[in-house]
Order: structure tokens, then sequence, then C-alpha cells
């Protein structure tokens, strides 16, 4: 057997393995290279380079514009790249030969607005997709439901009707929601930004419980301190590129970038 078959069966066992949640910290999850993305005339995001490794926490900072919900969506397959290449746990998720929804299943994403469907309780909206997509049986599907509001805080809610919560409450039902699928990977696209501020600690606090556990997880967050606290590495995005990275302390506590300094003093 050759070098290249033995590299190739190598690669393809190790990405069974994280695909199945039995990762290390050395493995990469996510590989972008040259990432662009542009909506007609307006190129969002300029040749993005980014790895991330399992077990990573990195929040994702910067102004209003400057491509952070962008990259998020592109990570998830829900807005396709101009060009470059997106491997997600093996899989290019830019090459349209990838079937995208079977690398979705294990990317959880949270977004800003909760969307979760009103005609149902608060259970069968954590229950529908694992029953429907992975065929999980209804009543272990309703088991593990009930094990994530209790994570979350929210297990007498299981049978409510969604629009009686609030919205800190309707945010972590949608994390629930995101992690009955058994995701490896995690993405929160702002999740706290529509809250009322005393109903962001809950929320963040359901965040910070998932980094303890190991769980992969990148942030579009404008929480700098919450940023600071947990992340693992900090990513500062400006006019559609990475302008600065490195560790909270490296990021917040000596940062490089002239632009960088400059949108620490305003949110600081």
């Amino acid at each position: 057997m050759s070098e290249a078959t033995n590299a190739t069966n190598a690669t393809n066992t190790q990405n069974d393995a994280v695909k199945n949640g039995d990762m290390q910290k050395s493995d990469v999850v996510i590989d972008v290279k040259d990432l662009r993305k542009s909506f007609g005339g307006n190129e969002v995001l300029k040749g993005i380079n980014c790895q991330v490794h399992a077990g990573e926490v990195i929040s994702i900072i910067g102004p209003s514009g400057a491509g952070k919900s962008t990259f998020l969506r592109c990570l998830n397959g829900l807005d396709t790249p101009s060009s470059g290449s997106i491997v997600v746990l093996g899989d290019d998720i830019a090459d349209p030969k990838t079937n995208i929804d079977k690398t979705r299943e294990h990317i959880g994403m949270v977004f800003q607005h909760f969307n979760l469907f009103p005609n149902m309780t608060v259970a069968e909206n954590i229950t529908l997709a694992p029953t429907l997509i992975k065929k999980v049986p209804a009543d272990k599907a309703r088991a593990r439901a009930l094990e994530l509001l209790r994570m979350v805080g929210l297990e007498e809610k299981a049978d409510a009707n969604p629009e009686s919560l609030s919205g800190g409450q309707k945010q972590r039902v949608a994390i629930a929601r995101s992690l009955a699928m058994d995701p490896q990977i995690m993405l929160f696209d702002e999740a706290t930004s529509a809250l009322d501020p005393e109903m962001v600690g809950d929320v963040l606090q359901v965040i910070r419980d998932l980094a303890k556990k190991g769980m992969t997880m990148l942030l579009v967050t404008h929480e700098m301190a919450f940023a600071r606290e947990v992340s693992t590495r900090v990513i500062f995005t400006d006019a559609g590129v990475i302008e600065e990275e490195g560790t909270p302390e490296q990021v917040f506590g000596n940062p490089q970038s002239p632009r960088l300094r400059s949108f620490l003093s305003k949110v600081l």
C-alpha cells in the first residue's frame, strides 16, 4: 500500500473518530483557507484563514459589518462561499459534491433570534430534529430533551408553550434544541444580543458550562468580559479580514493592531 493511500486512510479514520465524538485536542475540526464571500459587488469576507482544534472556545469580536456573522454562517453552510475551502470534520462544505446536510448534523448553531416553533411545546421543539433526522425513538428523544432542559435549568418548562417563556428562557431552549443532535461543534451568533440585560447571565452560564465540558465552540459576541473569561482564543475581524488573534490575555491585555486598540477603547 502506498504512503499516499496510508495517509488518506489515516485521515479518514481520524475524521470518523472526530465525528463520533472521539476527539483529541490536537485534532483540527475546522480548517478554513482563503475564504471569500461576496454579496453582489460587496466582498464581505476577503480571504479568511483559520484552524479550530477540538475543545477550543473561540470568540469572534469586531465592529458591525466586519463579516463575523457571515463567517459563522459559512461554517454551517447557510451562506455559500464565493471561493476558498472550509473543511469541517473532514468534509469540505464549500465543495458542491459534499452532503452538507450530513455534515450539518455534527454542527449546532444558535442564532440571535430563537426561532422556536410556537405551535409545539418546548419538549417537542427539542425532540423534532432527533426523531425526524436521526430516527431516535420518541421516548428516548423525550428523555434526552428532559436531560438537556435540566442542564439549562428549564426542566419544569418541558410542556410549556414557547410563547410563555422569557427571552432568556427561549434562548436556553434553543441551545438545548441544538444540543439534542449531539453536535461536535457549537456556533453561537450573537446569542445574547436580543436579550434584556438581566437575562443575559443565564444564557452565558449555559455556554460557560459547555466550555467546561470541552465542547468546541465559536462565538460571535459583543460580551467582551465574557469573551475574555471563557475563550481559549479571540479573533478580531475588521473589514472582512482577521486583523489580529491570540489568547484573551494577548488580545485584551496587549493588542498590537491600532485598529484593535481603537475598537477596544470604545467597547471596554
